[in-house]
């Protein structure tokens, strides 16, 4: 680091030794016109037309070494449908970006050198040409526009309604972890919830007056997903500002406090591809939150599994309704939906309730 501060410092030195000779210069030709124009014109001139050029190779040979250096660190190609378009299209935007930067600076310099001033030459006096002025405003206004319009349409296709039987999943952000619920295996519908509910074992806020949320499970480690099949992220926060951030998928939404969210995407490559592709067995897909949430906000992540079908149902038949791990919340259950609720119940609760989803149905046939 010692020596990085000294070479630095000589280089300064060099560079103010430099700009301190052709402040002289400048002197030199106020004083005396006449010796400063002719001085100027077949030296410096020369000097500075041949370090515009210079600085123009040089310019575009550190550019070209940055890009390619910075290579081994770009993501692979994206693990999902929508991403892959994505990636398209900044790839284009950033080629017709860089070659217009390219060119116009090759102009800028090489004119520079070019059209340096000599003694003796004037510069020829070019009013207009209407034809030149048409050209290079509507031809970057036509580039405009289609890069404008093929954003728009990726943007309009990946922000639309998910497909009919996307599978749904919630992501719900709390300093300083994701908590994921699942619908369970029996249907494809997340329960609702309300905030009120919330407390230490029902994190989410399940709310168990609707059936739907019966075989509703969470979990705060992992995101299990099926590959090839459209996956709805429904998400909200509970507390701050936070943002889900998936990089393979090229999926990134806000979570907002009291106004929720939505992003679909579809998978099509496992952990396990990925695993293969890279090399790396420890490869994981991962979620995390781009939103500083709070200083423990850089632990925020949550692994991503993507699998296939058969190995996504086998683990969700596994994993346990938030109502079976804590029967106490059968007490919230309104009673003409308890006979529906007993199966996800332990075997003495579940005969407990369906005995009082019995006697107030036959409570109910009697008052009719």
């Amino acid at each position: 680091m010692v020596y990085i501060v000294g070479l630095l410092s000589i280089v300064f030195l060099a560079l103010a030794f430099m700009v301190f000779g052709r402040l002289t210069n400048v002197m030199k030709g106020v004083s005396n016109p006449q010796e400063g124009e002719e001085q100027y014109g077949s030296t410096s001139n020369k000097i500075n037309g041949a370090m515009f050029m210079v600085f123009l190779i040089l310019g575009v040979v550190a550019a070209t070494w940055s890009f390619i250096h910075s290579t081994q660190y770009f993501l692979p190609q994206a693990s999902s449908e929508h991403g892959r378009r994505t990636d398209t299209l900044f790839w284009v935007s950033m080629a017709i970006v860089t070659g217009s930067a390219l060119l116009t600076n090759i102009f800028l310099f090489y004119f520079a050198f070019k059209y340096q001033y000599k003694n003796g030459k004037r510069a020829t006096y070019y009013p207009e040409n209407h034809k030149l002025e048409l050209y290079w405003t509507v031809t970057p206004a036509i580039v405009m526009a289609l890069m404008v319009f093929t954003g728009w349409q990726a943007w309009r296709d990946i922000m639309s309604e998910a497909p009919a039987g996307a599978q749904e999943v919630e992501l719900i952000g709390k300093q300083f972890n994701w908590i994921a619920r699942y619908p369970g295996v029996d249907n494809n519908k997340l329960g609702n919830y309300n905030y009120k509910l919330i407390d230490n074992n029902n994190d989410t806020g399940i709310d168990f007056s609707d059936e739907n949320a019966f075989d509703d499970f969470t979990n705060t480690t992992e995101l299990h997903i099926p590959v090839g099949k459209p996956v709805l992220i429904r998400i909200r926060a509970r507390d701050v500002l936070h943002s889900v951030f998936i990089p393979h998928m090229r999926v990134k939404m806000d979570a907002v406090p009291g106004m929720p969210t939505r992003f679909w995407f579809k998978p099509e490559k496992t952990t396990e591809q990925m695993r293969n592709e890279t090399g790396n067995q420890n490869f994981k897909y991962e979620i995390a939150c781009t939103e500083v949430c709070g200083r423990n906000h850089f632990a925020m992540r949550l692994n991503l599994v993507v699998e296939d079908e058969d190995s996504w149902k086998k683990w969700c038949a596994e994993q346990k309704p938030l109502l079976t791990s804590f029967p106490e919340y059968a007490s919230r259950i309104p009673a003409n939906l308890k006979a529906k609720a007993a199966k996800y119940l332990p075997s003495a609760d579940s005969t407990a309730t369906a005995s009082a989803g019995g006697v107030a149905a036959s409570g109910n046939a009697s008052l009719r």
